[in-house]
């Protein structure tokens, strides 16, 4: 079948920490070719829309800023149709502190309204402690993703799930989850191809948050096992992808 618009993961699927993946660049020129939309989906929210963009330029990709949707930005168009303006404490990188407050949200440390949680790669017990408090005190917990853990050149390395889960222990407060499997960020990346879903394959090398992503929500899944998800764990699964390659030179976008 020829899909019209594609989703497209980028760690694990595009790159692995600084590296490019086999094929991946090879697939995006294909895809320009074509005149075939796309958009990036990703669920890293520790970079904005322009830095996401700048690492794929940098690596050779030709692609434009526009076509990166984030798990940060998906938070934040969340939050503006949840409370405008709200105050909210964010426990995560510079660039998804920015792209809230660049969104209207005032960003503080106390009399929150919001806890919001994506990865630290600086993360530490007093940063765990202050949130577990403001969400015990009343705050609502979002977490910008669930990833339990993603590939780097060195291996596997715990992501934000991994790191949420320490508040959900402390408090016994599960957060409201905004990236992928979650319908919220999906929804929102179909909407930027304005194409329905039937038309629309979404690419990903991570069984839990990509290929589920597709599966909960009624959108076409490539898996591509050149991440964290091995196809031998995939064929495991109860539920399958519609396709599945070792490399994205062996999927044909005409």
């Amino acid at each position: 079948m020829k899909y019209e618009g594609y989703l497209i993961d980028l760690d694990g699927t595009m790159y692995s920490g600084n590296t490019v993946i086999d094929g991946a660049i090879d697939f995006i020129d294909r895809l320009n070719q074509n005149g075939i939309p796309y958009v990036f989906l990703t669920n890293n929210a520790t970079k904005t829309q322009w830095e996401a963009a700048q690492k794929l330029i940098d690596m050779g990709f030709d692609i434009h800023p526009e076509t990166l949707y984030t798990s940060a930005m998906a938070t934040a168009a969340y939050l503006e149709t949840e409370q405008p303006g709200a105050r909210v404490h964010v426990i995560g990188s510079e660039s998804l502190k920015s792209t809230l407050a660049d969104s209207g949200f005032t960003l503080a440390d106390s009399d929150v309204d919001y806890v919001v949680m994506g990865l630290d790669t600086a993360i530490n017990y007093e940063k765990l402690s202050l949130g577990a408090r403001l969400i015990a005190g009343g705050a609502k917990f979002i977490s910008t993703n669930p990833d339990r853990k993603f590939p780097t050149e060195a291996g596997l390395v715990p992501g934000n799930g991994a790191l949420v889960s320490v508040l959900v222990n402390t408090t016994d407060v599960e957060p409201v989850t905004i990236g992928k499997p979650q319908g919220i960020i999906l929804e929102a990346a179909v909407s930027t191809l304005g194409l329905p879903k039937d038309r629309v394959l979404l690419v990903g090398d991570n069984y839990d948050t990509d290929i589920r992503t597709g599966l909960d929500n009624g959108v076409d899944t490539l898996h591509v096992n050149t991440g964290v998800t091995s196809g031998e764990a995939v064929k495991k699964q109860a539920r399958q992808p519609e396709y599945m390659i070792d490399h994205l030179k062996e999927w044909s976008v005409e």
